[in-house]
């Protein structure tokens, strides 16, 4: 959340217009959070995909399964010229795996695990996948923030 507020407070103030953005990180519980802010170069500035979820994996060796809760969470922050916030959030739950499964998607999606679809988001058809997706309900709850916004008298 830290992340988006000082990209879109940076952009109001410098514009002096409405700005909007958003981070998204992957959460893991045994790891105090981490990847986090620091997912898409968890192994490294230049790490691929790949290098991530295995130092992921690596890291998480000998953790029982019922303690690699996992979520990616997506944070949208609005900001309007005055400094005003508005706070879009949407998240999936899940685990990571001992190892990874399937090759559709990217990122860390064959390392975590939907419970109640049975598999990861690497098995998972695109349409399956998109009805989970985190960054779709951020961005659904946005859009309503930014509707009320239009229709209130605060969009100035």
């Amino acid at each position: 959340e830290e992340n988006a507020l000082l990209k879109a407070k940076f952009w109001a103030e410098k514009t002096g217009k409405w700005a909007l953005a958003d981070d998204t990180g992957l959460e893991v519980e045994a790891l105090n959070g981490a990847p986090g802010v620091h997912t898409s170069r968890y192994a490294g500035e230049n790490a691929s995909y790949e290098d991530n979820w295995k130092k992921l994996l690596k890291n998480m060796e000998g953790i029982p399964w019922e303690k690699r809760k996992a979520r990616f969470r997506c944070v949208i922050v609005i900001v309007s010229p005055k400094g005003k916030r508005y706070i879009a959030e949407g998240s999936v739950e899940g685990y990571i795996t001992l190892e990874a499964k399937g090759n559709k998607g990217f990122g860390y999606d064959p390392v975590f695990y939907v419970p109640e679809k049975g598999k990861t988001l690497a098995e998972m058809s695109l349409e399956e996948k998109n009805s989970l997706s985190h960054r779709g309900k951020a961005l659904q709850k946005a859009k309503e923030i930014i509707c009320n916004i239009i229709t209130s008298s605060s969009f100035s």
